[in-house]
């Protein structure tokens, strides 16, 4: 294992104001882009002709390849530099998203999505740049707002739909994220130096990252079309089946390479393991709880008897203060971080995410309720988000900061893909019967799925109980790496 390099003097360090807008940004254009199309998912079928159940690769095609190439952009990282790779992980979604613009084809369309899923990459190899380059005094409050930005986008990037449909095409949704992202490539191109953290002593593992993305993709495809299929469907178990043994496949191979893509004593580490089982629990949470909150105001309230009849824009409307929560998260995250350690904030992420979603399964007459339960569950989920790269930074080396975090994103998507699964099987397992042609789901239907995401945030504020910390020094930001302990005493650390 390579030895962390020295810090070098504040004089020799890029200024946060330089470098840390040009990352937040870049974090901002893929999780505007990821979470934009799925208001207008039932518009986009209409538009291109296809059925509902053939529209929603436009966003499993996405998380597939957001997880699959995540883990292998981090880990590229830690060999070959970060800002080469953020700059490959960006081009993904800039080229991505020009070619949705330029495309009417669907098959076409869901290639656009799966190079815009490149830019999942952002998020590891963003951490790991602010490790590198930023004061220590400030890398708490970097990896943070870095963090956050993902909730912040997502909750942008639903309202920027409805704002920009009112006015143009779906077109429009593309060419935002082409926008974006040329404007995220010139600030990392331009402001983001080169770093010098490279895991010099480490290798290539391909058939690692092909046994990784095989089982990966298993899972999610039969995750994310279980509910079209069937979930005792021949196809969705054979795809279950297969996932299992090439994950267990792909966990001797990374124990016996001398160059594993993933360590397994590195992922195994308590404050790993069960950061990552927060990190799936909470992407669960977030991902089902955003579709059902859009799909609950969209619902026509004639018809229903409940919901507001809202159309795309005034649903994303709602869920803008999920994006304003997170945004206060990153600050205040940062200083409990540094105060008390990560697992307070991990805990009451979880905590006002359950009762965010038990708040609107007993209260959900009134659009001030939908605001209310809004607000506090973008500020849990800006909170756990800051909290869990604290933890893992912690735990591993410098030098597998990048696959560290990669794999925490890969876990938060997998539990955003089940969760949005989840919360589809509640939904459409109980439908009224109307004299129109539209299957809408019972009340009770909207009830059960948020009293299972609350559920399901609850055991995530759990779970930081299972992982011993130590309290970090109030005078140094936590989350700095296990390996810097050696020339600095006082630094954070989390007990792995």
């Amino acid at each position: 294992m390579s030895e962390a390099p020295q810090p070098t003097t504040a004089a020799e360090k890029q200024s946060s104001a330089r470098v840390l807008p040009a990352l937040i940004l870049a974090m901002l254009s893929f999780s505007v882009v990821q979470t934009a199309v799925v208001p207008i998912l039932p518009s986009l079928a209409k538009e291109l002709s296809v059925s509902g159940s053939s529209i929603t690769w436009l966003m499993t095609a996405n998380l597939l390849s957001a997880a699959v190439l995540t883990p292998l952009l981090g880990r590229f990282g830690d060999l070959r530099g970060r800002k080469p790779m953020l700059l490959i992980s960006l081009t993904g979604l800039v080229a991505g998203s020009a070619l949705a613009v330029s495309t009417h084809s669907f098959t076409w369309l869901v290639v656009a999505r799966v190079l815009q899923g490149a830019g999942g990459g952002v998020l590891p190899l963003a951490i790991s740049i602010v490790r590198d380059e930023l004061p220590k005094q400030k890398v708490t409050g970097g990896v943070a707002a870095i963090s956050a930005s993902m909730g912040v986008g997502s909750g942008l990037g639903l309202v920027a739909t409805g704002l920009l449909l009112e006015h143009w095409s779906y077109k429009s949704i593309f060419w935002m994220g082409l926008v974006f992202g040329l404007i995220a490539v010139a600030l990392v191109a331009l402001r983001v130096p080169s770093d010098p953290v490279t895991d010099k002593d480490g290798g290539a593992d391909p058939l690692g990252a092909l046994t990784l993305a095989g089982w990966l993709s298993a899972l999610l495809v039969a995750v994310s079309q279980g509910n079209h299929w069937g979930w005792t469907s021949t196809k969705t178990l054979g795809l279950f089946a297969v996932a299992a043994v090439v994950a267990l496949v792909w966990g001797v191979i990374e124990v016996k390479v001398k160059h594993p893509l993933v360590d397994m004593k590195m992922m195994s580490r308590p404050a790993v393991a069960f950061t990552n089982l927060a990190g799936l629990l909470i992407g669960f949470g977030m991902y089902g709880s955003f579709m059902v909150i859009s799909n609950f105001a969209q619902t026509p309230e004639k018809f229903a008897h409940y919901g507001f009849t809202a159309t795309v824009l005034h649903a994303g409307i709602m869920l803008l203060p999920s994006a304003v929560g997170s945004m206060v998260a990153a600050p205040l995250g940062a200083l409990l971080i540094a105060r008390r350690g990560p697992r307070l904030p991990l805990v009451l992420g979880g905590v006002l995410g359950a009762v965010a979603m038990a708040y609107l399964a007993v209260r959900h007459s009134h659009e001030a309720d939908i605001y209310t339960a809004s607000a506090i569950f973008g500020l849990g989920i800006g909170l756990a988000f800051s909290a869990m790269p604290a933890y893992i930074n912690g735990a591993v080396p410098v030098e597998q900061s990048g696959i560290a975090n990669g794999m925490n994103a890969v876990l938060r998507t997998v539990g955003g893909a089940i969760g949005t699964a989840v919360m589809a099987a509640i939904l459409t397992g109980d439908t009224m019967k109307l004299p129109i042609p539209i299957a809408l789901p019972t009340l009770d239907a909207y009830k059960h799925a948020f009293w299972t995401a609350a559920v399901v945030c609850a055991i995530a504020g759990a779970v930081p109980f299972l992982i011993r910390t130590v309290k970090p020094s109030t005078t140094v930001a936590a989350g700095i790496a296990t390996a810097d302990l050696d020339s600095s005493p006082q630094l954070a650390k989390t007990d792995a």
